[in-house]
């Protein structure tokens, strides 16, 4: 079974609920690329595991989770800028 990129974005506004979530991710293999944002390769059953995982742990609560998957072709086009903060001066 072909595994794809799956990005795992959310928007929860309860702090232990997010935590939650991201451990979910964490637990499927995924890396955090940003606060909110998760990214790995999974396959379509593991793909739909997680989300009933993410679905469960929301709850009723407010919030939102997106699980997208990308084919290998939108990924090598990806385009990514990033600005890494500089190491602190010791003092």
């Amino acid at each position: 079974m072909e595994e794809l990129r799956t990005f795992v974005i959310y928007d929860i506004v309860e702090d232990k609920t997010r935590a939650k979530i991201a451990d979910a991710c964490l637990d499927f293999g995924l890396a955090r690329v940003q606060y909110s944002a998760f990214a790995g390769a999974l396959n379509r059953n593991r793909r739909e595991e997680l989300f009933l995982r993410l679905r469960d742990l929301l709850g009723d609560e407010v919030g939102k989770v997106l699980l997208q998957p990308v084919c290998e072709k939108d990924v090598t086009q990806m385009l990514l800028h990033e600005n890494e903060r500089p190491p602190e001066e010791e003092t």
